[in-house]
């Protein structure tokens, strides 16, 4: 009899795991259908589609916000008949713009009144040129943070640009997706549409909801440092299964402390871990005062408490058509979390050819996931790992220090196709990359890798 009954127990739990697997299976299968679905519409796009009045879409993104937004206007504008060209600002020519009417321009900013990356091209080729646009017809939408004294500069030179070339502008600018900016330019685009078309709108897709998140694990990697506490933040849904994600992607959160200002960080990891990871370094503001957000998630909320997540795609920063191309890895503190989710997804497929450039303070206490990276470097999932340590006592240097020393190498692999993929503060270390890969290799180089997707940034 007791046989029997752990027979049963035995079945009964084979059954009901039977059916979390299948469950499992059926979420991936309906995303991975939703994400091949956005991926024939953005393609179809991006050809230019339809065969009504001809519109421009162009967006310029550094976090994804803007580039998502711009996807959703042209769809919109698609459905309702009308021939779209959606592009980057780092693809359109003059030819692109006098080949169309209309244009909507969904631009965001970067820090103190910065051009994302994926305008620098058209900055360099465009932007201070004269170029006849009269009668044309273009809405600006301009995203950036009141936080900033230079609130949506980028936007707005954009649309300075426009009225100067003659074409007839209106111009929004939109504070951290601020709802009543946002629901003005869906307006703005209907109104365009019930012009071009005769017709109504379409309703807009809304996105992703936030899920709540449970923080499983919490665990400081920097104990004795000079600098920012850093913590490695597990979690993991509250209820239903972990969803699917890519290395490079991002998630948006609102702490208890400030939640009408969203923040996004890198997730570190790739969903196959079986949690969702972040590296959140501790802050301080210029005054003093901690920062609110990641004062929050280092040390207010406990283990086990829960926050509403909203995982956000980053096709700025994702592998793409990079997935296979030898990847050159540079960044500095918690932007080792965007480069480490790039070396798993890699090493789960089976590339090697990747090199890490990564910087912090001291080798002693700084030595973000040492563990793993010394795993890999060790088991040939890692071709190179160079460190660069700001505080050393004997050899003090920074990330662009050592591809200086190594500029053979980074020349040799930009060479045979290597990617390279930049991860972490604006101000300091990107810039100063940035310099360097330009006396490297050339600025028309650089900003033709920039367009063919091998030089991609995530900095904040």
């Amino acid at each position: 009899m007791d046989w029997i009954l752990s027979s049963a127990r035995v079945g009964a739990a084979l059954a009901l795991m039977a059916a979390y697997v299948a469950l499992c299976a059926g979420i991936a299968w309906r995303q991975r259908q939703r994400s091949q679905a956005a991926r024939r519409e953005q393609q179809q796009l991006q050809a230019g589609s339809g065969h009504g009045p001809a519109v421009l879409v162009a967006y310029a993104s550094q976090t994804g916000q803007a580039e998502a937004l711009a996807h959703e206007s042209a769809r919109v504008l698609h459905e309702a008949g009308c021939a779209v060209r959606l592009m980057s600002l780092q693809e359109i020519t003059q030819a692109d713009l006098r080949a169309c009417a209309h244009s909507l321009w969904v631009v965001a900013t970067c820090g103190e009144g910065d051009a994302p990356d994926q305008a620098l091209g058209f900055v360099r080729r465009m932007l201070d040129k004269p170029l006849d646009l009269e009668g044309h017809e273009a809405h600006v939408l301009a995203l950036g943070d009141r936080e900033y004294v230079q609130f949506c500069a980028f936007g707005l030179r954009v649309q300075a640009w426009l009225e100067a070339q003659k074409a007839q502008t209106a111009m929004l600018c939109m504070s951290n997706m601020d709802e009543a900016v946002l629901r003005s330019w869906r307006e703005a685009v209907g109104g365009l549409v019930q012009r071009l078309t005769g017709r109504q709108a379409d309703a807009w897709t809304e996105p992703e909801p936030e899920r709540l998140w449970v923080l499983q694990r919490r665990q400081r990697l920097n104990p004795g440092s000079q600098g920012g506490a850093v913590y490695l933040l597990d979690w993991v849904p509250e209820s239903g299964a972990l969803p699917t994600w890519e290395s490079g992607d991002l998630v948006s959160l609102c702490v208890e402390s400030d939640p009408e200002r969203p923040r996004d960080y890198s997730i570190a990891n790739v969903s196959s871990d079986g949690c969702l990871q972040l590296l959140v370094r501790q802050s301080t503001r210029a005054d003093g005062t901690p920062g609110l957000a990641s004062d929050w998630l280092c040390t207010g909320l406990e283990e086990g408490g829960r926050l509403a997540l909203r995982l956000r795609a980053h096709s700025g920063f994702r592998l793409g058509d990079n997935a296979h191309r030898p990847l050159i890895l540079i960044g500095n503190g918690t932007g080792l979390a965007g480069l480490c989710s790039h070396i798993k997804a890699r090493v789960a497929r089976g590339c090697a050819d990747q090199w890490l450039v990564f910087g912090e303070r001291h080798p002693e206490h700084d030595a973000l996931l040492d563990a793993q990276l010394q795993q890999w470097l060790a088991q040939g999932q890692l071709a190179r790992l160079d460190r660069a340590w700001s505080r050393h006592a004997q050899t003090p240097g920074y990330v662009q220090h050592v591809l200086a020393a190594e500029a053979g190498r980074l020349k040799s692999w930009v060479e045979r196709g290597a990617a390279i993929y930049v991860c972490g503060s604006q101000q300091g270390m990107a810039q100063a990359v940035d310099q360097l890969l330009r006396e490297l290799l050339g600025s028309e180089p650089l900003d033709a890798l920039a367009l063919q997707g091998r030089y991609r940034r995530d900095v904040y």
